[in-house]
């Protein structure tokens, strides 16, 4: 791990008031996973965005966005999320990911293949067109007309959008949180 947790305490007035808010969001919507230290320090991609506030509040003002403004089912973010984090490899954001696929619904095996990078099968058509849609934007593909096409007459043009703006955000995520090299709550 490159940066440690940053105590409350030890933040500016304006750092800690972004720190406090999340702490409180994902304190309500992701209370499954531990996100802060015994210190109260929030941990994942958080101690970055707040260490470097002229970038990670930007980033964490989109994310968010996706969070609040985000309409697709929650099967369907989490299967995008997976394949983007097994991708990577990035590891909080599995750990994060793997509990909150389980508490939208996803099954332990789609759970674990998509963790492991792999291509489940008995997804619904939904969350099958997420997975496709994601792989290939992870491996660097463009998304063939073919695939545009079939994903918006399953997800809508808007879910389809939604769909390519919350993976480029988790990308984003699992690219901090590996070039800080942070792990999961159990290793820290």
């Amino acid at each position: 791990m490159r940066i440690k947790p940053l105590l409350p305490d030890t933040l500016s007035p304006e750092v800690r008031f972004v720190h406090d808010e999340i702490a409180g969001l994902v304190g309500r919507s992701q209370s499954q996973v531990t996100m802060l230290n015994a210190g109260g320090a929030l941990l994942g991609p958080f101690p970055p965005m707040l260490q470097y506030p002229q970038f990670g509040i930007p980033a964490l003002s989109f994310l968010r966005t996706l969070d609040t403004q985000g309409r697709l089912a929650k099967t369907v973010r989490e299967v995008a999320i997976l394949t983007v984090g097994g991708a990577f490899r990035a590891r909080f954001e599995l750990y994060a990911h793997e509990i909150m696929g389980a508490v939208s619904g996803l099954s332990s095996i789609h759970i674990a293949t998509l963790a492991a990078g792999g291509h489940p099968v008995g997804l619904s058509e939904e969350e099958h067109m997420a997975h496709i849609i994601a792989a290939s934007l992870v491996s660097g593909h463009v998304v063939a007309d073919s695939t545009y096409q079939h994903a918006v007459q399953v997800l809508g043009q808007d879910g389809v959008a939604e769909l390519f703006f919350l993976i480029g955000g988790y990308s984003f995520i699992a690219m901090i949180l590996n070039g800080f090299d942070i792990p999961a709550p159990d290793n820290i």
